[in-house]
């Protein structure tokens, strides 16, 4: 069976109509999840704690996107060597 992981992550954004965080150092990282449901549930919770400041945002990251299965190696296992 295939995992499907997610990436609940958010923080300060620079103006609230971009996707560009202030300080990327201090993005937060919520964690990661197994299923898509579990990573929305952390999503909604930390976007309702921080629903009175206009440029905090959170976001999920569907990891499992990342990596091409079918593909022999992806470009980060290349610069292994």
């Amino acid at each position: 069976m295939t995992q499907r992981l997610h990436l609940v992550f958010g923080g300060e954004l620079v103006t609230p109509t971009k996707t560009v965080f202030k300080d990327p150092s201090k993005i937060h990282v919520v964690g990661v999840f197994p299923d898509y449901a579990s990573a929305y549930n952390a999503w909604k919770a930390e976007a309702q704690r921080t629903v009175d400041d206009a440029h905090t945002r959170y976001f999920i990251a569907h990891i499992h996107r990342l990596r091409d299965e079918k593909a022999e190696s992806g470009p980060t296992e290349e610069l292994g060597g």
